[in-house]
């Protein structure tokens, strides 16, 4: 077996050459060439030269040794994740790595909520390397850490990062896959994920925020919250309401009985579209928070409040259509939101974040989406007017 592995692949698809024409320019047949790409033969030295000067970059960046990892480097930590104050070398944490711009985050990831209350997991989040160092990486500078990636093509490959909570958003994934770029998502509140991008910790976060002066939505809080010029592209319209059980057992109807006795429910953290929704809702029916069972119970997305409906751990849930409809709970409609994508404007141009956008003008990417219960697609992909 060739202990050898390349990246010859990805770089002759990413310089627009194909297998002849790279074989050319190293002074090899085709069919050297295709043995080598495919792992079957081991280059000679002057021979693996020439490849990575026909690809305007190093041998050592086109050739590793099976077992060897990528080297240590130096990141920025993201999110809200604390780290320990101890030697975090001692128990290195799982982490997503995440290039935006010239910085290179680390985001820890964790598999359970820190709320305490059990969260809903279908399986664990993958990660790209391990977090070495708990603080003050080589040039002892605030909140930088020592990272090992796992895979070196990994971290070249073009990635784009995105904070939202719109189940629908992993929809996008394969399609990117397929151009080359990796998607980076990190489910967070609205709120949460537009104080993310003002830290340039992504190049996108997805909210669904309603302005209770304007009656307006995602554009007056992205002015207030973030510091540079952006612009809004429209998602989708979803509908918001409240999962139950299903055939609705308790006979819920509304807003107006969560505050009953012999009702539980579990909420989106604070800072989150949903939250904010639910809020509004129980201050107009004069309900006080502290009535309602459950309230400070916090689960992260859609889909785990919809999980912990369906398991019984609750007997109501706000969330959007689509999460009650795939855990076949009922679903009792509140309100119609827009959820818009705010992209820095000195991102817009950057290849992946132009991958994405194409993506979302897809017909077939819109089918798959407005199949999901309550999405309405209409201008998907499209910058939103702000007059």
């Amino acid at each position: 077996m060739n202990s050898l592995q390349n990246d010859l692949r990805r770089r002759r698809v990413q310089a627009g050459l194909s297998q002849q024409e790279l074989a050319g320019r190293a002074g090899i047949s085709r069919q050297a060439f295709a043995a080598v790409e495919s792992g079957r033969a081991t280059p000679s030295t002057s021979v693996a030269l020439r490849l990575a000067r026909a690809l305007n970059t190093t041998v050592e960046n086109l050739f590793s040794l099976a077992n060897d990892l990528p080297p240590v480097m130096e990141a920025e930590l993201a999110g809200s994740t604390p780290l320990s104050n101890g030697n975090e070398s001692d128990n290195p944490r799982r982490a997503s790595l995440t290039p935006v711009g010239n910085r290179l985050l680390a985001r820890p990831l964790t598999d359970s909520m820190s709320s305490g209350y059990g969260s809903a997991r279908y399986g664990l989040v993958a990660a790209d390397g391990m977090i070495l160092s708990g603080g003050g990486g080589r040039s002892n500078a605030p909140n930088t850490v020592m990272v090992q990636p796992f895979d070196q093509e990994e971290m070249q490959t073009p990635c784009v990062s995105l904070l939202g909570c719109d189940p629908a958003v992993g929809i996008l994934e394969a399609g990117l896959r397929q151009r080359g770029v990796r998607l980076a998502w990190v489910e967070e509140g609205s709120l949460q994920a537009l104080a993310g991008l003002s830290r340039g910790e992504a190049h996108i976060a997805g909210c669904h925020l309603r302005d209770e002066a304007t009656g307006r939505y995602n554009h007056p809080w992205a002015q207030r919250m973030l510091p540079f010029d952006h612009t809004l592209i429209a998602f989708a319209t979803w509908q918001q309401g409240l999962m139950v059980a299903a055939r609705n057992p308790k006979g819920i109807t509304g807003i107006e009985h969560l505050d009953r006795a012999d009702l539980s429910i579990v909420n989106r953290p604070s800072g989150s579209g949903s939250r904010n929704l639910l809020d509004r809702l129980l201050a107009a029916q004069g309900i006080p928070a502290e009535s309602v069972q459950g309230y400070d119970r916090e689960l992260r997305g859609h889909l785990e409040v919809a999980a912990a409906v369906a398991s019984g751990l609750a007997d109501a849930g706000i969330g959007v259509h689509a999460a009650a409809s795939a855990m076949g709970l009922d679903f009792l409609p509140l309100e119609e939101e827009r959820y818009d994508l705010v992209i820095p404007n000195h991102f817009l141009d950057v290849p992946a974040v132009q991958a994405l956008l194409d993506l979302l003008r897809m017909p077939s990417v819109q089918r798959k989406v407005e199949t999901l219960a309550g999405y309405d697609i209409s201008g998907m992909g499209i910058p939103v007017s702000v007059n």
